[in-house]
């Protein structure tokens, strides 16, 4: 099988895309439920899965990437990885230590642009789709199976009519909170650049009131304007499909990656800590210096000071004071005292 494609990058794409076509035969009932007017999304999300392996495989060939991926596959089926997976994907707790006003704009942003693809993708591969019988309601169907029936002017109808429109209203505003913070936070304006941080943004603000847009030209201006900005619309989600994985929007498909760092972070700190090799504080597992150590040597890095240990092996506070200990000529790094703000969260 590999000689039949040039490279692991071609295989993936090639497998994933495949994967994808028969999903759309099998939940379209064979071609039969297929609406040809979001064809853009079609291509689009293929052009999506080709950006995400090419800099999925970059990402993942690091030998430091490589090396979390291979064992914190290992530990995926431990006792907490529901709870950290729900942390880190679903709650954003992680998020909360830094405070409530940026853990509300993540849910909004997160959870608009999560639910907006699970609404969109299924009705543009014909996953979902629905049906209406003669007596005023509608038969939900997924995958060729009748799901549910729901009436067409109650309440479960409603939100289905307009899912898309709340999920706009989340993501909207989600940016208007990130815009303002990136605007009046200090920090934020010395690091921020305008295509990394604001592109992002102004990207998911347009979708989302093209799309609004929309359901205003239907029910207010008797479709007015509707086919154009339907075009509008449709090449804004390719775009930002396109731009998705090469971004700073590339970290939404690569967050659950996150949940195989924490399971090795804490599978190895339970195994044993490793203490500084100056004031004797437990600050990372063993295992985790050890290979810390060994990625920097396999990148033939040496970090290995003239006073016997390696710079991996000092906390960080003694790490800070020993770089200060280098240019001032004074062994800062022998002094007890810690900073202040040593233990400070966010």
């Amino acid at each position: 099988m590999d000689r039949a494609f040039a490279s692991k990058f071609a295989k993936l794409v090639f497998l994933t895309v495949s994967c994808l076509i028969v999903l759309m035969y099998i939940g379209s009932r064979f071609f039969t439920h297929i609406d040809l007017a979001l064809y853009g999304y079609m291509v689009g999300t293929v052009a999506f899965i080709g950006g995400f392996y090419y800099r999925f495989i970059a990402w993942a060939e690091r030998p430091p990437t490589r090396l979390i991926l291979k064992k914190g596959i290992k530990l995926l089926f431990r006792k907490s990885t529901p709870k950290t997976s729900v942390e880190h994907l679903a709650t954003y707790r992680f998020i909360w230590h830094r405070g409530w006003y940026r853990w509300t704009q993540h849910v909004l942003l997160g959870w608009g642009c999560i639910l907006s693809c699970f609404v969109t993708f299924p009705l543009v591969f014909g996953w979902m789709y629905f049906t209406m019988g003669d007596n005023g309601t509608y038969t939900v169907v997924g995958f060729g199976i009748d799901l549910m029936k729901v009436k067409a002017d109650g309440i479960i109808a409603f939100l289905f009519y307009n899912a898309l429109n709340i999920t706009a209203f989340m993501v909207i505003a989600g940016v208007c909170m990130a815009l303002y913070r990136r605007l009046k936070d200090m920090q934020a304006r010395a690091e921020q650049t305008f295509v990394y941080d604001f592109l992002p943004l102004y990207l998911l603000l347009f979708i989302s009131i093209t799309g609004l847009w929309l359901t205003f030209s239907n029910i207010f201006l008797h479709g007015f304007g509707h086919p154009l900005m339907s075009v509008v619309h449709q090449w804004s989600v390719i775009v930002t499909l396109i731009y998705l994985p090469f971004g700073k929007l590339a970290h939404i498909p690569f967050r659950p990656m996150s949940v195989l760092a924490r399971n090795y972070r804490e599978h190895y700190g339970e195994r044993q800590m490793k203490t500084c090799k100056v004031c004797g504080t437990g600050f990372v597992s063993v295992e985790q210096s050890d290979d810390v150590i060994a990625v920097l040597k396999q990148n033939e890095i040496e970090f290995r000071m003239k006073e016997g240990f390696h710079l991996a092996e000092l906390c960080l506070p003694c790490r800070r004071k020993y770089r200060m200990s280098r240019f001032a000529g004074v062994p800062t790094h022998e002094i007890g005292i810690k900073e202040a703000n040593q233990n400070a969260k966010g």
